[in-house]
């Protein structure tokens, strides 16, 4: 399977980049072998459109499934369209991000994650759901929900992995 994977580097240990459409480069990985090839984010600088170009270069491109930390609307729309499956929520280095995904720890998304134009300033957190909740918010917050629980549980493993590795050393 061809995995890419937003990053602030050119290699498997670069962190994953939480933007899509205007993350510094794209670790396209083939999850069997682990073999990789990275990308310069082209679409980093455009004045607009900058998730569109992402997902039609990584759609061009025959990726599988898109790992990112967020994702906009029109980026999402678009890979939607071209069958490429989406998982958010990423964080660590680009090989935690695919173990995550292969391992079921990270889901993916049926929703962007971050509103139009998000990467454009500051960076953006997920959306918030208003305070009464539509079925189709309430399904989004549960997705929302999942992810992080997925990102907590993980967190959770490798801190009592530590916890035992220095038990172990005395």
């Amino acid at each position: 399977m061809k995995i890419c994977v937003t990053a602030t580097g050119s290699d498997l240990n670069a962190q994953v980049d939480p933007r899509f459409g205007r993350c510094q480069n794209f670790v396209v990985v083939d999850s069997d072998t682990m073999a990789f090839e990275a990308m310069v984010n082209e679409a980093i600088a455009a004045p607009g459109g900058a998730g569109i170009q992402a997902a039609q270069t990584m759609a061009n491109k025959g990726v599988d499934v898109v790992i990112s930390g967020n994702i906009g609307p029109n980026a999402f729309q678009v890979l939607s369209t071209a069958s490429v499956k989406v998982a958010t929520g990423a964080y660590g280095t680009v090989q935690e991000a695919i173990e995550m995904y292969k391992s079921g720890k990270l889901a993916e998304t049926g929703t962007s994650t971050a509103p139009a134009h998000a990467g454009m300033g500051k960076m953006q957190q997920p959306l918030q759901t208003a305070p009464t909740l539509t079925p189709q918010s309430r399904e989004e917050e549960l997705e929302e929900l999942l992810n992080l629980t997925s990102r907590l549980e993980y967190e959770l493993e490798e801190v009592k992995n530590k916890i035992s590795e220095l038990k172990r050393r005395g």
